[in-house]
C-alpha cells in the first residue's frame, strides 16, 4: 500500500480540530515532511507561571503536538504511549519552536525526538515520545 502524506495545508487543516493546541496554547503547524513537523507557539502572559517562567506542561504541550503531527503526518493513526521531558533552560526569547524527528520506527511503535528553542536557538526542554500505531489504513485526512 502506498501511504501519501498531508500536506502542509492539509495538516493545518486536519489538526486546526486539536482545540486546546491551536486555539488555547496558540500553537501553529509550520512544516511537515515524512515523519517530521515543526510547531511554532508565541510566549504570551497565559504560558507563564507564577515565577514569571514559561510553564512546564506550555512547553510538554508543544512538543506533544509537533509529535502528534509528525508521527500522523501519512495517515496512520498514531498516539502517545510515554513521554519524557528535559527542561534544560528558561526561555528568553517571545517564540518557541519544536521539532519532531523520527529515530526508530516499527511495526506497531514509534520513537521521536523532540528538541524544543526559542527563536536565539537556546535549548529550552528536550522531549522523547514513543508512540503506538493503532491502524495501518490512512485515516480520514
Amino acid at each position: 500500500m502506498v501511504v501519501i502524506m498531508m500536506t502542509l495545508e492539509q495538516a493545518k487543516s486536519f489538526f486546526q480540530k486539536d482545540q486546546f493546541a491551536c486555539v488555547q496554547a496558540g500553537i501553529s503547524i509550520v512544516a511537515v515532511d515524512d515523519n517530521y513537523a515543526k510547531c511554532v507557539m508565541p510566549v504570551t502572559p497565559k504560558h507563564k507561571n507564577a515565577a514569571g517562567a514559561v510553564m512546564g506542561g506550555a512547553l510538554f504541550t508543544l512538543a506533544d503536538f509537533a509529535f502528534a503531527v509528525a508521527a500522523n503526518i501519512s495517515g496512520t493513526l498514531t498516539v502517545t504511549v510515554s513521554s519524557n521531558i528535559n527542561f534544560v533552560s528558561v526561555c528568553r526569547g517571545t517564540m518557541l519552536y519544536a521539532e519532531a524527528h523520527l529515530i526508530k520506527d516499527g511495526k506497531r511503535s514509534c520513537f521521536y525526538e523532540i528538541p524544543i528553542r526559542d527563536e536565539t536557538g537556546a535549548l529550552i526542554a528536550l522531549v522523547t515520545s514513543s508512540g503506538m500505531h493503532l491502524q495501518k489504513e490512512p485515516h480520514e485526512k
